[in-house]
């Protein structure tokens, strides 16, 4: 009897105590069935992101956003030296509209824009498809066109003004060299010194373009490639059939990139020409700086800000229009 008696005691024991290594039972919600540590865990991939943007957002709505909205407000005031919260409706528009120098700094940024856009796009595509040729010295090229794009406006703008100088750059170079007719004045000629800080822009550019253009083409599937060169195809028609038409999102991103580049363009400008002869190479940028903080023309000045702004939408949207309709398509 005490032998079974310490059988029975020992079987009770073994039950009441657990082996070691084991893990309590984790605390469960009895509405929903889950355990508290993977709600917390849940809550914490969800609030988690947005607490840390939170502050680049919140920083962006005001510091973006806010500032448009204040300067959209004040284009609609009679404000000079100094804000003037007074609404006045469209008149800071209507004088803008009928001084002459605006609408000469709207055709040059035409100009500028269109010359700075097409050039780019033909000199950067044109870059990149020779560099996707494998030719030698690759890397060594490749660094040479994208060395423009490291060097600020400001650099770009005072380099050109010496080269385009006639009385210190090509222009002096090739009389010394005696080529006594050679004459190259854009810088000093009211109507073609916007020229000038299109060859500048192009320059300082295309290295970027071709960056853009060449990591599309580096995309681009070589078996496709291949099988039209088995069908017969020369590579020029490659090019234009079948590779180039593929480089779609590519030219989005560019002419986004290069119009945004062309309508704010006021450093260039300022470094190389400063909007001069006179006012010839003027644009809207350089236009509303100096009516709202050289002349005290605060509403105008933000009244010619608004009007940037209605430029680069007019831009944007189309282009992302056609974009989203394209890939809508499966284009």
């Amino acid at each position: 009897m005490s032998a079974l008696r310490t059988t029975n005691e020992a079987n009770t024991a073994s039950k009441v105590i657990k082996p070691s290594g084991t893990k309590p039972p984790s605390r469960t919600n009895a509405a929903t069935g889950k355990s508290t540590s993977s709600q917390f865990a849940a809550l914490a991939d969800i609030w988690l992101p947005r607490l840390v943007l939170s502050p680049t957002i919140i920083a962006s709505l005001i510091f973006v956003y806010g500032f448009i909205a204040l300067t959209a407000y004040l284009s609609l005031t009679e404000s000079r030296m100094m804000p003037n919260y007074e609404f006045a409706g469209f008149s800071q528009y209507a004088a803008l509209f009928e001084i002459d120098r605006w609408w000469v700094a709207a055709a040059n940024l035409g100009i500028f824009g269109g010359l700075f856009i097409l050039f780019c796009l033909i000199t950067g595509l044109l870059m990149a498809v020779l560099l996707d040729q494998k030719i030698r010295a690759e890397g060594a090229l490749r660094a040479i066109y994208l060395y423009p794009m490291a060097l600020s406006f400001i650099v770009t703008g005072a380099a050109w003004k010496w080269i385009l100088n006639p009385g210190l750059g090509l222009e002096k170079l090739m009389h010394d060299w005696g080529y006594k007719n050679f004459s190259f004045d854009w810088l000093v000629d009211s109507d073609m010194a916007i020229y000038t800080v299109v060859i500048a822009g192009v320059w300082q550019s295309s290295g970027f373009v071709m960056a853009l253009f060449l990591a599309g083409l580096r995309g681009v599937d070589d078996s496709i490639i291949k099988a039209a060169m088995v069908d017969g195809a020369s590579l020029p028609t490659i090019y234009r059939r079948i590779v180039i038409p593929s480089l779609r999102p590519v030219f989005f991103s560019v002419l986004l990139v290069l119009a945004h580049i062309a309508i704010k363009s006021f450093d260039l400008v300022m470094a190389l020409t400063a909007g001069g002869p006179g006012t010839s190479s003027d644009v809207p940028a350089i236009f509303m700086y100096q009516f709202s903080f050289t002349r005290g023309q605060l509403g105008l000045g933000a009244a010619s800000a608004m009007m940037m702004l209605a430029t680069v939408l007019a831009v944007l949207v189309p282009l992302m229009y056609m974009e989203t309709k394209g890939a809508a398509h499966g284009r």
